[in-house]
């Protein structure tokens, strides 16, 4: 299995002519966010009859990740809560009143994505807006008492979930994926 793994990691990593130049990450670099050498331009090179596309990384953690939020959809006890959601409440759980610029620092959700959420929970009575004193122009989110019983209801669903999505990967096979995504994430 460790000799597949390896091998399989070294075919896509040597693939080479995968166009990124609509990349939001290049895009970032260029307005003064520091870049990584991963994601200097690439150039345009002949296609390739060996390209598939469900071999590409981002189509498989595109997979992934739904077959998750599929898992989290049939299992979570409120049926309108998304993972998306229970991620933000967790996030205002865990920095008690925040902003949303805070939101979307610790949940790397996107503003306008954060704006939308805050919104729809709002509608539900689960979080409550505010003003910050020093700047009135700066909104400020907290959980609701339900929200506060929600999450510490749903917090045992979503390790079981967590376990779900995990499948049949040994216990090595977890650690092993969880250290490569945050290593990806962090370049």
């Amino acid at each position: 299995m460790a000799g597949k793994a390896a091998a399989t990691l070294a075919y896509t990593a040597g693939r080479q002519d995968i166009r990124i130049s609509s990349c939001p990450l290049l895009a970032a670099g260029e307005q003064g966010m520091p870049s990584h050498p991963s994601l200097a331009p690439m150039t345009k090179k002949p296609a390739t009859a060996d390209y598939h596309f469900s071999d590409q990384i981002g189509h498989l953690l595109r997979r992934a990740y739904q077959r998750h939020a599929a898992i989290f959809q049939q299992h979570i006890p409120d049926s309108q809560l998304t993972a998306a959601q229970f991620v933000t409440l967790c996030a205002i759980r865990d920095l008690q009143t925040c902003s949303l610029s805070d939101i979307v620092k610790v949940t790397a959700i996107d503003q306008a994505t954060i704006r939308g959420i805050v919104e729809r929970l709002k509608a539900r009575d689960l979080i409550e807006l505010s003003h910050d004193e020093a700047d009135r122009r700066k909104v400020l989110v907290s959980l609701s008492k339900n929200a506060t019983a929600l999450v510490a209801d749903t917090v045992p669903f979503a390790a079981q979930i967590t376990e779900a999505t995990y499948g049949n990967l040994n216990p090595a096979e977890r650690v092993a994926l969880v250290f490569l995504l945050r290593k990806m994430i962090d370049e």
